[in-house]
């Protein structure tokens, strides 16, 4: 008798371990589209990346200025027709507190330097090379723009082109 206790106490014990495992596998893949995603409000992660120069760039350096953080690719369509809107508000914009970033998902240099020939683009190119900050803020779809305010927080999210009006519109709204 003390045997089949024992016995049945084992099989209770993996049968609870068991169930613990699917309910949490269930959880986990029912809820990972809510989890890592960055919101509205939040503080944006700060982030050390170099641009095509090999100047270094840190969000947290930015503190205090407006900061149009941008993810693109090269061979994004959507991202290829706001990137001459960027760079034409790019002058008008730095001088008033606001700084536009581009970060580049881990394409090579001379892809990058081909397109930024191309359409002549001023302002600073970063680059991820290891995807680490495209994770690190949930970035999915290409184009994707954070607005992020002078407080390091996250006032806005973009997802898709934006027009020339859209992208002053946006730049106003977390100027200094």
């Amino acid at each position: 008798m003390n045997k089949k206790k024992r016995r049945l106490m084992i099989r209770s014990v993996i049968l609870l371990i068991l169930v613990s495992a699917v309910g949490y596998t269930l959880y986990a893949n029912f809820t990972k589209e809510d989890r890592g995603k960055l919101q509205v409000g939040d503080q944006a992660p700060d982030f050390v990346l170099k641009d095509m120069d090999g100047n270094t760039h840190q969000l947290s350096d930015y503190k205090g200025q407006g900061v149009f953080l941008n993810f693109w690719g090269t061979w994004c369509k959507p991202c290829e027709r706001e990137m001459p809107y960027m760079n034409n508000q790019y002058k008008k914009y730095e001088d008033k507190g606001v700084q536009i970033l581009a970060v580049n998902v881990g394409q090579s240099d001379f892809l990058i330097n081909s397109f930024s020939s191309k359409y002549g683009l001023e302002f600073p190119i970063v680059v991820d090379k290891e995807e680490e900050v495209q994770n690190a803020y949930g970035i999915d779809p290409l184009p994707t723009t954070m607005l992020i305010n002078p407080d390091g927080e996250i006032e806005k999210i973009i997802t898709g082109t934006m027009s020339e009006e859209d992208i002053i519109e946006d730049l106003e709204s977390i100027k200094p």
